[in-house]
């Protein structure tokens, strides 16, 4: 299993923050096919062969996530969209 954990700092607060998240999510969602679910300020995301959530703080967004081996060979990419995509949603 691979390991995917994607940090970002924000001044947004938390409501901001965490509806960010959830536009990030629901793209996530639609390109990879994931199943999400909110437990206060996380989300839990879910598909085949990949599961993690996303962490809203005061001042800061993670996204943690654990990949099965057939995704494990496109850690790389799906870490860096992950990145693009994060990075979009905070600016």
């Amino acid at each position: 299993m691979t390991q995917i954990s994607v940090e970002r700092k924000h001044n947004l607060g938390r409501e901001a923050a965490r509806a960010k998240a959830q536009a990030l999510v629901d793209k996530l969602s639609q390109k990879y096919d994931l199943e999400a679910s909110w437990d206060g300020d996380r989300v839990d995301i879910a598909r085949s062969g990949a599961k993690g959530s996303v962490h809203i703080g005061d001042e800061l967004i993670r996204v943690e996530l654990k990949l099965g081996m057939m995704l494990s060979m496109m850690s790389g990419t799906i870490e860096g969209e992950i990145e693009r995509a994060l990075d979009k949603a905070l600016a």
